[in-house]
């Protein structure tokens, strides 16, 4: 039987996803992080199978969304949050895991990451900070950050909308984005497995770039099967069955 609890961890929504017979065991512990204006339930098939094959899972609300929502705060401002929201999930991966340490549930050497979107794009910088990230998948993210603000940006401009920031201000945003932008830290995967899945018609997300970045980094794996990347021809910004499937068997392959 798998049992999904709703909890709170440091004021920070999460549901918390295990087999009931493991529930007070120490496990191996996976955190799923959902994409841009969804919520951490939107994705619980994920946290099934997972706990199904003997994970621990915590999916947590990302700032501003599911029960974390500002009315206050509409959509055109919270695209304008974007990045301050994953900076801060990568902050709350930490939270949530020093947590559960404490609590004796979790083996702290065998921790895995994943997100789709958004949730992807805030597991390749998350690489960059915590090594003890033993592995990682990235569904439709990119590991470009200030490549990404950029192209944000330019569209933004080329439709019309005013850019309520100021040329330094951007270039603030741009230098912290830095920090967490794997693309120009490379070495910070450590040869550590990590999967990538994009589908080639992905409007959101480019998919060239990310498959551009793995082909220059994998040469540096002394093991490339712990690299990898699934391309769908025909998949645009939408996850397929295969891409889940997949994210399963990696983590029970490498956690």
């Amino acid at each position: 039987m798998i049992l999904v609890d709703k909890q709170t961890i440091a004021d920070i929504p999460v549901l918390h996803v295990v087999k009931k017979e493991l529930k007070e065991e120490s496990l191996p512990l996976i955190m799923f992080i959902h994409g841009f204006t969804s919520a951490k339930e939107h994705n619980l098939h994920y946290g099934y199978l997972l706990a199904e094959a003997g994970f621990r899972v915590v999916l947590p609300d990302a700032l501003y969304h599911g029960e974390r929502e500002d009315s206050n705060v509409v959509e055109q401002e919270l695209n304008f949050r974007f990045w301050d929201i994953v900076m801060n999930e990568i902050k709350e991966l930490e939270i949530i895991k020093n947590d559960l340490v404490s609590k004796g549930l979790i083996d702290s050497n065998r921790i895995g990451v994943v997100g789709t979107s958004m949730g992807g794009i805030t597991t390749l910088g998350a690489l960059t900070q915590y090594d003890w990230i033993k592995a990682a998948v990235s569904l439709m993210g990119s590991p470009f950050y200030e490549k990404f603000l950029q192209g944000q940006i330019d569209e933004l401009k080329r439709v019309g909308v005013t850019i309520p920031l100021s040329e330094e201000q951007l270039e603030e945003q741009y230098a912290k984005l830095r920090t967490y932008d794997l693309s120009l830290q490379p070495e910070k995967l450590s040869d550590r497995p990590l999967l990538f899945w994009h589908g080639e018609k992905d409007e959101v997300v480019p998919f060239h770039f990310t498959y551009q970045f793995y082909n220059e980094v994998k040469s540096q794996y002394q093991n490339q099967e712990r690299i990898q990347f699934i391309v769908d021809k025909e998949a645009d910004h939408k996850v397929s069955r295969e891409g889940l499937l997949a994210t399963i068997e990696w983590f029970k392959t490498y956690l």
